[in-house]
């Protein structure tokens, strides 16, 4: 076997260019958007008192949970010892920070006042989940780009392994946190539930290496590098099982909480109402997000097809869309109830389902979180060496061979 040699893009040609220039225009609209709320109030967005999180949000949780995923083909390398994903472990670490990047990004300008990330990183209310995301997110990229480091640097390849296993301790940590946000709301009764942290878990590694897939074959062509067909293969189970997984803990959150009483309003709200929550999550999440990609990657003959594998890549991302649009969205929607078990009442809002309709500085707002993780990624493999050269893997005997 050969020893996996890395190299940068040369980062002339007028694709890349033009693919920096629309990913730079993004991200000035998407500047220009937050720019545009700060300056005129949040009231031109569709969000109110009711609903707080709106599509920016839905970015920037699809994001943050992503980045995570991304990591998959890296701890499968160093973690579980799978030589044949060394190659792509660069690659990996660097869109996993990319992603986290974006998603951070959106959250820090929707705070409406960019300066008060500064309260937000120096006064912590232990009690709150925000408080312990904030170390979470941080580390994540602290203990990533060490990982990333030790996986390039001669003197240091002997300790990536270590790296690589609290990188991948890290990243279930994240999610797991990320998930509790909404597990630990017991005010909203769309959450309140403790199988959030593994439905974020398991989402996360869907969403992750749909994007992974998607980065990874469109550098592929780019670069003119042959995609290793068994490598694909191995990618696309992948992704098939995370399907499912994902699934399978949906299915455990809805049912569970049709059996619990206090849920089954809410539940009914999300699932049977036919409103447009209930087109998301059984037309986007359910067949295009999750049975469609799945019978796709399930099928021999379509698993083997780049093409196909890609549909079913694109297919995850838009379900996960629409996945954190309900739960997020949708969880908000549906009336508070502001002292359970008790009686109540009062003019403001009681019983009544909250609208919302996201407005284009949103929109713009959240696909310039996308398009900064995309120019990171873009920008990084023009100066770092963290493409393969080739996708085979490492010698066995070379495990103290660094990528060169």
């Amino acid at each position: 076997m050969s020893i996996t040699k890395f190299r940068t893009i040369e980062g002339r040609s007028p694709g890349y260019l033009a693919l920096l220039g629309a990913l730079g225009a993004l991200l000035l609209a998407g500047l220009g958007s937050a720019w545009y709320m700060e300056h005129n109030g949040h009231y031109v967005t569709g969000m109110s008192n009711q609903i707080v999180w709106g599509m920016p949000h839905v970015f920037a949780v699809f994001l943050i949970v992503a980045a995570s995923g991304a990591l998959n083909a890296a701890s499968i390398g160093s973690v579980f010892g799978k030589l044949e994903y060394k190659p792509l472990a660069p690659l990996s670490a660097l869109l996993a920070m990319a992603l986290l990047a974006g998603g951070l990004a959106v959250l820090v300008l929707d705070l409406g006042r960019p300066d008060r990330l500064i309260v937000a990183m120096t006064t912590y209310n232990f009690k709150s989940i925000f408080a312990w995301n904030i170390f979470l997110y941080v580390g994540f990229l602290a203990i990533v780009a060490v990982y990333l480091w030790w996986m390039m640097e001669r003197r240091m390849y002997r300790y990536h392994r270590i790296a690589g296993f609290v990188a991948f301790i890290w990243r279930l940590t994240l999610t797991t946190g990320t998930g509790s946000i909404f597990g630990f709301l017991v005010a909203r009764e769309a959450y309140d539930a403790a199988v959030m942290a593994p439905l974020f878990i398991a989402m996360s590694l869907s969403f992750g290496l749909a994007i992974f897939i998607l980065v990874l074959d469109f550098s592929c062509q780019r670069t003119h590098l042959p995609i290793n067909h068994e490598m694909l293969q191995r990618l696309a189970r992948l992704l098939a099982i995370f399907i499912a997984a994902v699934l399978y803990f949906t299915a455990v959150q809805h049912l569970t909480n049709l059996y619990a009483a206090e849920h089954q309003n809410v539940e009914h709200f999300i699932l049977f109402s036919g409103n447009k929550y209930s087109q998301l999550f059984w037309i986007g999440q359910v067949l295009f997000g999750g049975f469609i990609p799945l019978l796709i990657l399930l099928h021999p003959d379509y698993r083997a097809t780049r093409a196909w594998v890609t549909i079913a890549s694109v297919l995850v991302i838009i379900g996960g869309l629409c996945q954190i649009y309900v739960i997020i969205i949708g969880g908000q929607a549906y009336p508070l109830e502001m002292f359970p078990g008790k009686e109540v009442s009062s003019g403001f809002f009681d019983g009544e389902v909250s609208t919302y309709s996201a407005t284009l500085p949103e929109f713009l707002l959240g696909l310039g979180g996308v398009a900064l993780s995309l120019l990171i990624l873009s920008l990084a493999v023009r100066v770092l060496p963290l493409l393969p050269q080739c996708l085979e893997p490492p010698r066995p005997a070379g495990e103290e061979t660094p990528a060169s």
